[in-house]
């Protein structure tokens, strides 16, 4: 996906036939985890406050789950980075189980470890760090323990 027109062509075509197999299948099927390892994320608008949806690829790491920036290696964070950044309370559907999640922003060491095993599941993964000019945000996402607040299961985007 490091090819210009590669990258163009999945940053348009992939969020519409994800949203299309999920409509299709009432959210139990997701084309991107045919691939990889993928999750839909349910945030809260850092300025609309309105409920937000993304499939992202993702890395599980026992009961947390560690999602990345990249968009594509475009030179702007996702929009996703930064409803967490606001509100890192989130909705998270993975291998079908729904959870409210708790993300962090990962840094440091920490930060520097977690590439590692991207890379080792996604081979030339950090490129896209290098291509955006940027540095891309890494989340851990972790399970929320009941009774915590997070957006409404029940609303769509």
């Amino acid at each position: 996906m490091r090819l210009p027109l590669a990258k163009a062509m999945a940053r348009t075509m992939l969020p519409p036939m994800e949203r299309f197999a999920a409509t299709l299948t009432r959210g139990r099927l997701q084309l991107s985890s045919a691939l990889v390892p993928s999750l839909t994320l349910r945030t809260t608008g850092a300025r609309s406050g309105l409920v937000r949806e993304t499939v992202l690829m993702c890395l599980p790491q026992g009961e947390d789950l560690i999602v990345v920036g990249s968009n594509f290696g475009d030179v702007r964070h996702p929009a996703w980075t930064a409803n967490l950044l606001a509100t890192p309370e989130a909705l998270v559907r993975f291998r079908g189980r729904v959870m409210r999640m708790s993300a962090r922003l990962v840094t440091g060491e920490e930060r520097e470890a977690l590439w590692v095993d991207l890379e080792e599941q996604w081979p030339g993964y950090r490129d896209y760090e290098r291509d955006s000019g940027r540095e891309l945000r890494v989340f851990r996402l972790s399970p929320l323990r009941s009774g915590a607040a997070g957006p409404d299961v029940r609303r769509s985007t």
